[in-house]
């Protein structure tokens, strides 16, 4: 009987112990993250069978160290961690932009209407050498904002790489560790019950700071190990495997960083939006989402500048009278060859906007399918074949961009276009002198005072189709009293006519004989005058070649007017505008961003708290914990002394 008591006392006092020693490893280390707090669960001895008495107690004994932790808790900490930090990430990155855009000193609003102001001075003031050099400052000033923004821009695209090539670096390590402990769980966790929960602790600790770079996937595999996967479902851990990502350059731009995959001695680039959250999946949204958008925005604004200016710069007349060059550079578009193209493909692309107002925000891909050149738009994935197609040189405009393919290539051979994303970056003044600012029009208009009638005919205009066809001058229009008719017209060219009411009457070559309207405006070969009044029989009227246009402004005030002109959106979208609508649209994603960062935060709050309420130590319960266990063996070591004393007992008496 004694040496039973014994043996209970002992068990107990194993209890106890343990008890104690794990409360107070759950004290101290109630501050190291993602420890779980442990318990002891005890069970009941084998009994012995007393016979009629029943069964008698033999003790307790250590069933389990158990962990407390909730994997469907976890699971839930692991999703919005990854979602807050996902966001944490895009929001630092977009800020940037959004203050850089929407700076009233240093954005492009004040540089643009700075320009368009200086050429209204130039203008009001008959294009004086002082109001030219002003025109051209601010010029120079506008294009060293846009390239400044650019390059600012540029800046923000370096520091994506960087996280890129910083996050891939600790998801690997991440990978390595995680497959090292599963390795180490399965050698110590041959049951359930033997599970090593410090390591437990340890695992789940890493895939949680693995959530914070990229969303990952846990799944439970053999032998209490996890199988982690990213993406759309590319492992990361099976087992006490690890696979690897690799930062790579993109095959069609080896300026940007993509993330690969690594398999063997190959790496798979995978495609924009396969990453999601985490610090890693932030910064690839955002370049994708906000800053290829934004900057190829700000191109176009760029190149709509660039492209409308020069057209209407070049109907004009310069300082010494020659007709005006191209006055700011017209960037061609960005073009990537894929580096994994046949090496025998020959094929060359080049790409350049036409025509603003046609332009899609979409970047596109050149691709040979075998049989034709397919130009993808991306947005949408609409396919143009280039057709028909010369080796030689083939062009086709789409989209308002001109796409030129020459040479032979193989099947899958493609090239990456991105037709606005260095029109800010390549934007600069072409004019270095005052005199090359063609102010005034080409042509000059006359009514000789010899007249009889009231006819009157205006300073006339030119479009583009002056440049191609312009008639030779002088062009004398001579009215007919007798017929109501105006003669006089280049035999070659067509005549239309624009009456009051918008109305437009075509006269095929030769136009010997076009009606007089009061009102209505004469167009042929570029040239429009319009006709008012009632002209005498005989009257004459005169269109010549402007050769005293140091002082006309007609064409300077064209280009003022430039400044509300709608040249994006086919017509509905002027330069101010489109640049307002990129800081709106940055704008309004920036706030986004930020509202569903604050809303993850709390709900991550949650879950943590929700997670911590399980495993969680709780300093006053472990405290409790202390004393009960320490009662508890107290206790036993009295059983045990009972024991010891009854024992002595029953040896005196058998002496």
């Amino acid at each position: 009987m004694a040496g039973n008591l014994l043996s209970i006392g002992k068990s107990g006092l194993f209890a106890a112990q343990a008890g104690l020693s794990t409360t107070g490893h759950n004290i101290t280390n109630a501050n190291v993250p993602g420890y779980s707090r442990q318990g002891v669960v005890q069970s009941t001895t084998t009994a012995l069978d007393m016979g009629s008495v029943g069964f008698m107690g033999t003790g307790t004994q250590i069933a389990q160290i158990k962990r407390y932790s909730d994997e469907f808790l976890n699971t839930q900490v692991r999703t919005a961690q990854a979602s807050v930090s996902g966001l944490e990430s895009y929001y630092s990155q977009i800020s940037q932009i959004d203050n850089l855009l929407a700076d009233q000193t240093a954005g492009l609003s004040p540089a643009l209407q700075g320009f368009f102001k200086g050429v209204q001075d130039m203008a009001a003031n008959r294009a004086s050498i002082p109001s030219r050099q002003a025109m051209l400052s601010s010029a120079d000033t506008m294009a060293t904002r846009f390239q400044s923004l650019d390059a600012r821009l540029g800046e923000i695209r370096e520091g994506v790489n960087t996280t890129i090539e910083a996050s891939v670096n600790v998801i690997n390590s991440y990978a390595q560790q995680i497959a090292q402990l599963n390795e180490q769980i399965g050698n110590f966790a041959t049951t359930e019950q033997r599970a090593p929960n410090d390591l437990l602790d340890k695992r789940d600790q890493l895939v949680l700071e693995l959530n914070k770079q990229v969303k990952a996937t846990v799944t439970p595999g053999d032998n209490n190990s996890l199988t982690v996967s990213i993406g759309s479902g590319q492992p990361l851990v099976v087992g006490q495997q690890a696979f690897q990502l690799a930062a790579t350059k993109s095959p069609t731009d080896l300026t940007r960083l993509e993330v690969g995959y690594v398999v063997g001695n190959k790496v798979s680039v995978l495609p924009d939006g396969a990453l999601s959250g985490g610090e890693l999946g932030g910064a690839l949204d955002f370049r994708v989402t906000t800053l290829d958008p934004a900057q190829s925005a700000l191109g176009k604004v760029a190149l709509g500048m660039a492209i409308e200016f020069n057209k209407q710069h070049k109907l004009g007349l310069d300082a010494n009278g020659q007709p005006g060059a191209d006055f700011f550079a017209e960037s061609p578009a960005f073009v990537g060859k894929n580096i994994n193209n046949a090496t025998a493909s020959t094929t060359q692309v080049a790409a350049q906007v036409t025509d603003p107002s046609l332009l899609k925000d979409s970047d596109y891909k050149v691709e040979f399918d075998g049989t034709n050149y397919n130009v993808i738009r991306l947005s949408d994935n609409t396919s143009t074949a280039i057709t028909p197609y010369n080796a030689a040189g083939t062009t086709q405009v789409i989209d308002g961009v001109e796409f030129t393919v020459s040479g032979l290539a193989q099947a899958g051979d493609n090239f990456l276009v991105r037709p606005t994303i260095d029109g800010a970056a390549n934007f600069k003044v072409l004019a270095n002198d005052v005199s090359q600012i063609a102010a005034a029009a080409p042509i000059a208009t006359s009514a000789p005072l010899t007249n009889t009638g009231t006819g009157k005919i205006s300073e006339g205009k030119v479009d583009s189709d002056f440049l191609g066809s312009a008639p030779a001058m002088p062009v004398t229009l001579t009215y007919d009293g007798a017929t109501g008719q105006m003669t006089g017209f280049p035999a070659g060219l067509a005549v239309s006519v624009t009456g009051t009411n918008g109305a437009v009457t075509n006269y095929p070559a030769p136009a010997a004989n076009v009606p007089f309207t009061n009102g209505a405006t004469y167009s042929f070969g570029g040239v429009s005058v319009t006709m008012t009044g009632a002209p005498g029989n005989g009257d004459t009227f005169q269109i010549a070649a402007n050769s005293g246009g140091s002082g006309d402004t007609r064409n300077i005030g064209l280009l003022g007017d430039l400044q509300t002109k709608n040249i994006f959106n086919n017509g509905s979208a002027t330069l101010q505008s489109s640049y307002a609508q990129l800081v709106s649209t940055v704008g309004n994603k920036t706030r986004e961003v930020q509202v569903n960062a604050k809303a993850g935060e709390a709900l991550l709050a949650q879950a943590q708290g929700a997670a911590s309420d399980v495993s969680g130590v709780n300093l006053d319960e472990e405290a409790t914990n202390l004393i009960k266990y320490q009662q508890a063996y107290q206790a036993a070591g009295k059983v045990m002394q009972i024991a010891g004393t009854i024992f002595d007992t029953l040896l005196s008496i058998g002496r």
